[in-house]
């Protein structure tokens, strides 16, 4: 199994666990409901620890660079994802309320799963998602304004540690996790009514990553002085590569070489092309949002435009520097989901389970606007003397 993919293994895991729930005897479902119950509970004990993990080392590292570049180009960075984050909860308000909510009993849709485990084992979190938070900026910021390094290192391993554990923990057992949930939705006669909203909301999504790539790019023509789709026709090898990589940061060399043929300056393309692979999240950002709004409108609950602002603008900050591992930035958005928008075990598996199959589009949406943003940067920052001192300061 190890030799197939992630999104093949929970696609196998999916069609097992409908097929199996329509014969399984309810012993069987509760096995698998108390497999899930503990998983559930060890990934909320390992959602702080990731948010310090991985924010920390990147605001360390993002924040040991000095000038105006970094600055224009971070704000430019969040500025994109917390516009697409917008752009998909409106879209989403207006679409998915007739797509899901003309289901047959669609609200009567249970927030919790009625086959109950044999036991469960408690594994409380250290510390709450803010708090995390809160602490890995804290200790980020101050990482990066002192000289000392023997903490940036511990916390460098410590974010190999982490990554490690998502890695052989985690990601290996998603797909039982998610073979789980849906053998228990099939016994609750749900699964026919969620995967027909599934496909529906994939649909939208993936047109809602081509308009804003395509927006990206006409913003970026407008300050390079190019056509837009030829930029973006550049750009494609890195789109295509994220495809099969599902990472951005594996991305970057083609990326680079990509942004170059586009016109954008060496040491622009070179500073700003990866530094946006851990800070510029677009495409993953409208799927999340646009997956939580539509579990939300599928459970009935609250989906206001107060609560969302508020998840938004924590997403793009928690999700910076994403672990380079498919699903990395939906585990550690968890957090927030269940902070924010009250989700539980079950709507969890579900996000998961739509994000993931998905994850190569939202990558490939990323990198792919990283050259937009290069462009961008390239044009407010001309080739001058200063500029290459400020690039210099930078690196």
């Amino acid at each position: 199994m190890k030799k197939i993919g992630l999104l093949p293994r929970i696609a196998i895991a999916i069609t097992i666990g409908i097929l199996l729930g329509f014969v399984a005897p309810m012993w069987l479902a509760q096995i698998f409901a108390t497999f899930n119950a503990i998983f559930s509970q060890f990934l909320g004990f390992m959602i702080p620890m990731i948010i310090v993990g991985f924010v920390t080392p990147a605001i360390a590292d993002i924040g040991s660079r000095a000038g105006k570049l970094l600055v224009v180009t971070a704000v430019i960075a969040y500025a994109a994802t917390f516009f697409a984050g917008f752009l998909s909860y409106f879209t989403g308000t207006l679409t998915f309320p007739s797509l899901i909510g003309g289901e047959e009993n669609i609200a009567l849709v249970k927030e919790s799963t009625s086959v109950l485990p044999y036991f469960t084992v408690e594994m409380p979190p250290l510390m709450t998602v803010m708090t995390a938070l809160v602490l890995a900026f804290m200790l980020g910021l101050g990482i990066a304004f002192s000289s000392k390094t023997a903490l940036r290192k511990g916390f460098d391993e410590f974010r190999d540690i982490v990554s490690k554990t998502i890695d052989t923990a985690i990601i290996p057992l998603l797909p039982i996790y998610i073979f789980g949930i849906f053998l228990i939705m099939t016994v609750e006669g749900q699964v026919g009514m969620i995967l027909k909203c599934f496909l529906k909301i994939i649909i939208v999504i993936f047109i809602l990553h081509v308009f804003i790539l395509v927006l990206q790019y006409c913003i970026a023509a407008l300050f390079s002085r190019q056509n837009p789709f030829k930029m973006l026709r550049t750009m494609l090898p890195a789109y295509f590569t994220a495809l099969g990589t599902q990472s951005s940061a594996a991305t970057i060399p083609v990326t680079l070489r990509q942004a170059i043929k586009m016109g954008v300056r060496e040491d622009i393309a070179g500073f700003v092309v990866p530094l946006c692979a851990t800070i510029h999240m677009s495409g993953s950002t409208l799927k999340i949002v646009a997956c939580a709004l539509a579990l939300l409108i599928m459970h009935n609950q609250p989906h206001d435009l107060g609560l969302f602002c508020h998840f938004i603008g924590m997403l793009g900050i928690t999700i910076i520097a994403a672990p380079g591992i498919p699903g990395g930035a939906i585990m550690a958005s968890i957090g927030l989901l269940q902070s924010i928008l009250g989700f539980d075990e079950q709507m969890v598996a579900l996000m998961i389970a739509l994000y993931i199959a998905m994850d190569s589009f939202g990558t490939a949406c990323n990198v792919t606007g990283d050259g937009a943003l290069a462009a961008i940067i390239n044009r407010i920052f001309p080739a001058s003397k200063s500029a290459t001192d400020e690039l210099s300061a930078a690196k």
